[in-house]
């Protein structure tokens, strides 16, 4: 059985230089029938799920999508910012591992990168609610940004699209 080392043609990222809007337009050109996956949610592991939905609808702005208890203490709670389609799981950590986890989900590295259309508003909306931002806004060649952490440590990049 041969492996496979590079993905196939219509799962290769745009080329570089190829703007985010344009690869959409030619993926949804070239996928008529309607058979392209979506991102419905994401899985976050969090401490305890009242906490967590206090931050995200709180500090920042997001709705509470669902809350429904699952039984042995277990709830189905998903957060969304108001104008995605993408929803957050807030999964609570049960096992030693999960709880490892918790605030260093992804090694370090930015786990959401969340967009807005008025930069200094959401940051200093943010800030009015307690978020600790980790660096000063600056401009990159893709927009306006600024690191923050959420109540568990993992980092989010706020960012206003150039």
């Amino acid at each position: 059985m041969s492996r496979r080392t590079t993905p196939p043609p219509e799962l290769e990222p745009p080329a570089t230089g190829v703007r985010i809007g344009q690869a959409v337009r030619e993926r949804d050109a070239a996928d008529e029938a309607g058979s392209m996956l979506d991102v419905a949610r994401i899985s976050i592991a969090v401490r305890d799920y009242d906490e967590a939905i206090a931050f995200f609808t709180g500090a920042l702005g997001f709705e509470l999508l669902e809350d429904e208890p699952r039984g042995g203490g277990k709830r189905w709670v998903v957060v969304a910012p108001r104008r995605s389609g993408v929803g957050l799981l807030l999964a609570k950590a049960v096992t030693p591992e999960q709880q490892a986890r918790v605030g260093d989900q992804t090694g370090g590295r930015v786990l959401l990168f969340l967009h807005t259309d008025d930069f200094d508003a959401a940051h200093a909306r943010m800030q009015a609610h307690g978020v600790r931002f980790v660096e000063e806004p600056r401009r990159e060649p893709h927009g306006k940004v600024a690191i923050f952490l959420d109540l568990y440590g993992n980092r989010c990049e706020l960012i206003e699209p150039a």
